[in-house]
């Protein structure tokens, strides 16, 4: 007891202030309990009496004696707050953002750590509740909380497949690397070990085509850390951020874009949408994931399940078809009129500028919804009768699948159907705005002559590549109760070579312009080889880049390398090493709110053998129409297109998928009748080549001439 008590004095006197980086050790392992050490220099917290679990406190003088350290953290005794709650979700139960009583637990929990006055208090807080909330729950309200606290917000977090990797890859890989860690002890002798490419289906069934793209680590990492930083229901303070119902509204409309672009590269037409709520659904889904901490298998959606109402009391579940129904109807019906109402009672315009971003908040829903009451929770219940849809009475005991987590949802062939009928919903809305006039589309004077892209490891122009590469991820954070040190998993994703944008274009103007290059890409045929119509291709369009440029007069050459994307975050912020990470200043804080991003390594889709015909379009519009008054200096924006600006507006004051949004003027039929002079199309193609790399193998880029 005298050398614990002389440990606590000489911690206490080296550490005169709180460090926020103590909070990252809360993440690992998340069912070992807090008092075990912690981190590559096995890091204990020092934890008061009265915070222990009942289970441990008996043992406190001999878990201080077998789990001591040099190296303590000294945690404060506070007023402890009211968890009852979050606590009503147990310990070894499933947590869904879809389900409505599991978000106000969330909120609840985010609301208690975004109330502490002081970081020593947050830290208190968030180890008191580590041994007793839902590890799930908790993980993700500690992520929230510190992305959006002052004292926190430049911390970079654990991606969550290294604190719950159970959730991304093939259960039979845990057996695997236990017996690698127990066995090996020492961490660089230990041998990677491979997560199986097909898993989860054989290619009898066709949708395992692009099983690649669903199941990508990358794609549903991205999914959960949107999440993270748009919560829905918690204060407004923290929900509330410029354009966010918009927002929700593009970045799954280009999820879908992206998503039809690889059925094309794979001979499947686009997805159906789900619209039929009576009717079976085709596609079935048997995910092979475990959930650790739950010790339960996810369960699979047969082919041809039929929906049902839900009434379930565990998660105070009663919902019905009909509801979903009824608020479908409800919502047609106000963009028809051209304006919802409010919980008021008020009449609110679904005006040009600002209605998508209205009906994306009610869609959604989050708490800024201007009347839930009356529009109802349509995409989130959605997910949640399809998640239920194997035992909807929980006659069985079962727990929800895979559609009802944000991080598991898009492994799922339904999430696609699912959210092509959200998206159908926005483009009624969009289908009563008015056409872009050529003024709206044209920068007066401003011409683009020429695009061409090169790849990497080719000289012919104009050609992405394709391929198969293999990665790591570090899988130590999350093998609970197994010896420490890194142990790593090799998964295999799509990669495309590194290429660079050539774009010529002249300003006519005799005077210094800006512009903003926006770049996207689209199939040039539909799944039966014919041409598109406008209409139709838009909907394709995916967004590659954007960015602004000062045209000097005359003839200018812009080059721009696909590293620079707007749309994708590198690969080493999807699955970052903390250890590694950038200690201050701007690197440090890209580093966690920027772990929201398309992954890099999807940005081009995989094409085919012989190369898939696209169309790449480049347009150069009026930066004067585009600018955003008083966004001062974004600290991060490396993937603003899909995620926003940190703590500042959308850098663009354009609707998002301009020129794309909306139906083209009179007479258009055509991408080529669509164009203005600053616009230009070129022929691509993407190859594909069935080849596997290891990461790095990829050439530089060729010298510009």
């Amino acid at each position: 007891q005298l050398h614990s008590l002389l440990v606590r004095l000489t911690v206490v006197s080296n550490m005169a202030e709180s460090d926020p980086k103590t909070l990252l050790y809360l993440f690992e392992r998340p069912t070992e309990p807090v008092f075990m050490p912690k981190g590559d220099k096995n890091v204990v917290f020092d934890v008061p009496d009265e915070y222990l679990a009942e289970r441990y406190r008996p043992l406190k003088n001999d878990l201080e004696s077998r789990f001591g350290t040099d190296e303590r953290i000294p945690v404060k005794t506070i007023s402890l707050p009211d968890l009852s709650l979050p606590l009503q979700l147990g310990r070894r139960e499933q947590f869904s953002l879809f389900l409505p009583h599991h978000r106000k637990m969330a909120a609840r929990l985010i609301d208690i750590f975004m109330g502490m006055r002081n970081l020593e208090d947050f830290i208190s807080a968030a180890v008191y509740c580590r041994d007793r909330i839902n590890p799930f729950l908790y993980i993700y309200a500690l992520s929230v909380a510190i992305l959006h606290r002052s004292d926190t917000s430049e911390l970079q977090i654990a991606p969550l497949v290294e604190t719950f990797p159970d959730k991304f890859m093939d259960s039979a890989v845990f057996a695997q690397v236990k017996e690698e860690s127990n066995i090996i002890t020492n961490s660089d002798q230990r041998l990677k070990v491979e997560i199986p490419v097909d898993y989860t289906a054989s290619n009898l069934e066709i949708e395992h085509r692009v099983a690649y793209f669903r199941e990508d680590l990358g794609i549903n990492l991205h999914h959960w850390h949107w999440h993270l930083v748009y919560p829905t229901d918690t204060s407004r303070t923290i929900v509330k951020k410029d354009r966010r119902g918009e927002l929700f509204y593009y970045m799954h409309q280009q999820v879908l874009a992206r998503y039809n672009s690889e059925r094309l590269s794979n001979n499947l037409g686009r997805v159906k949408r789900l619209n039929n709520w009576r009717d079976p659904i085709e596609e079935g889904y048997f995910p092979k994931l475990d959930s650790q901490v739950a010790s339960r298998v996810w369960p699979p959606r047969f082919a041809n399940t039929r929906l049902s109402d839900i009434d379930r009391e565990p998660e105070q579940l009663r919902v019905d078809i009909q509801d979903l129904e009824r608020w479908r109807d409800r919502i047609f019906a106000a963009i028809h009129r051209g304006a919802v109402l409010n919980d008021m009672d008020e009449s609110i315009p679904l005006t040009e500028s600002k209605g998508i971003d209205i009906l994306g908040d009610i869609i959604e829903s989050s708490t800024l919804s201007v009347n839930r009451n009356l529009y109802g929770d349509l995409h989130n219940l959605g997910h949640s009768i399809i998640s239920f849809c194997h035992d909807p009475e929980n006659k069985n005991l079962e727990q929800f699948g895979v559609m009802g987590d944000v991080a598991t949802a898009m492994r799922d062939p339904v999430f696609y159907r699912w959210h092509a009928f959200i998206n159908d919903i926005f483009l009624e809305h969009k289908n009563t705005l008015p056409q872009y006039s050529i003024n709206q589309l044209d920068h007066p004077g401003v011409v683009v002559t020429g695009v061409t892209i090169q790849s990497a490891d080719s000289r012919e122009p104009n050609v992405f590549n394709t391929f198969w590469e293999k990665s790591d991820v570090d899988l130590s954070r999350g093998l609970d109760f197994a010896p420490r040190g890194s142990v790593y998993a090799q998964f295999t994703h799509l990669q495309h070579s590194k290429f660079r944008y050539t774009i010529q274009v002249e300003n006519k103007t005799g005077s210094n312009k800006m512009g903003t290059v926006r770049i996207f890409m689209a199939p040039k045929f539909d799944e039966r080889g014919l041409p598109w119509l406008f209409r139709d291709q838009k909907e394709m369009m995916i967004e590659l880049d954007k960015f602004v440029v000062p045209i000097k007069p005359g003839v200018n050459k812009l080059d721009r390398i696909s590293d620079q994307s707007s749309v994708t975050i590198p690969f080493e912020r999807s699955f970052r090493n903390l250890s590694q990470a950038p200690q201050t200043g701007v690197a440090l804080d890209r580093y966690m709110f920027c772990g929201c991003g398309w992954p890099h390594h999807m940005l081009i889709p995989k094409g085919t053998a012989d190369g898939l015909p696209c169309d790449l379009f480049v347009m150069v519009s009026n930066w004067a129409d585009d600018k955003v008054e008083g966004r001062g200096d974004p600290v991060c924006a490396d993937a603003a297109s899909y995620c926003g600006v940190r703590d500042s507006l959308y850098p663009d004051k354009r609707s998002m998928g301009y020129p794309f949004d909306r139906q083209p003027r009179p007479g258009v039929l055509t991408l080529q009748q669509f164009l203005t002079p600053n616009m230009f199309v070129q022929n691509v193609k993407i190859k594909f080549t069935n080849q596997y790399k290891n990461r790095d193998e990829a050439g530089p880029l060729p010298h510009r001439n």
